[in-house]
């Protein structure tokens, strides 16, 4: 295939790029900074210019490239930037299925998140509902029920509901962010229950996510775990050594089944967080 990354110098794109050539591939890759380019050429593939913001800007790039499919990794979370990358999610997304049925490109892959389901303590299955906010009634994490629902308008939409990232490049290495404020005795989690994904399984389900059907896919380790749990081990990791180690959860969270994505062919090389979460 003619595959479209967006965001080709992300921490998945990156690793993505390379991964599909070796299959067989050719592969465009979208970037907005200029000095970005020679990452994408030097990876072997073809840089294109895209504001994903700007519709008439994705419009071009995804003319330009011609693409078979298109793989959606758009984040804006640099400095914790949690309104850029909902408005990434939101509106970036909107925009490329737009692009992409206009152009009659019919296969789109996007990036998710696993810990979107309502609160529980079995694994959750991809049917299971959202997490609804109890006062207001919405989703607790209306983006991603918004990229799900673009996705859903492409002839042929998967999303990939990954676990946390760990491993090289992502906040969870050991010179990552969320690895060095552990270090210090503060780790800040954006659920207390989660499901986790080392970044190279990560890709390696999204290469074979090219010939997945339609739908919602969770690409998750087979440990899900506790901050309770992964918190103190991440800091130890991080070099903490003290005894009044701080956790903070965001929300409840819900750990995921990855029972459908091995049912595609796929199982994680890494089963469990703890042989590499801090450490690679």
């Amino acid at each position: 295939m003619r595959v479209l990354i967006a965001g080709a110098t992300g921490v998945l794109g990156s690793l993505l790029l390379p991964a599909l050539l070796s299959d067989g591939h050719t592969v465009v890759g979208t970037t907005r900074h200029a000095d970005r380019r020679r990452a994408i050429l030097d990876a072997g593939g073809e840089p294109v210019a895209m504001d994903a913001l700007d519709p008439a800007s994705v419009a071009a790039a995804i003319a330009a490239a011609r693409p078979d499919a298109i793989v959606h990794l758009l984040t804006d979370l640099s400095g914790r930037d949690w309104a850029g990358n909902a408005r990434l999610r939101v509106e970036g997304t909107a925009n490329l299925v737009d692009g992409a049925l206009e152009a009659g490109v019919d296969r789109m892959i996007a990036e998710s998140v696993s810990w979107r389901y309502e609160p529980g303590e079995r694994p959750a299955t991809e049917d299971e509902p959202a997490a609804v906010d109890p006062v207001t009634g919405g989703p607790v994490y209306a983006p991603v029920e918004s990229l799900d629902r673009d996705l859903a308008r492409m002839p042929h939409g998967t999303v990939l509901r990954y676990g946390l990232l760990y491993g090289a490049g992502t906040w969870y290495a050991p010179d990552g962010m969320l690895t060095r404020e552990a270090g210090a005795g503060r780790v800040v989690a954006t659920t207390d229950h989660t499901s986790w994904i080392h970044v190279d399984d990560a890709v390696a389900a999204t290469v074979l996510a090219l010939d997945w059907p339609a739908g919602a896919v969770n690409v998750v380790d087979d440990d899900p775990a506790r901050l309770a749990d992964w918190g103190p081990v991440l800091a130890e990791r991080g070099g903490y050594a003290g005894d009044a180690l701080e956790l903070v959860a965001g929300a409840p969270g819900r750990a995921a089944d990855n029972g459908l994505a091995r049912s595609l062919g796929w199982s994680p090389s890494r089963p469990s967080w703890r042989d590499g979460l801090g450490l690679d």
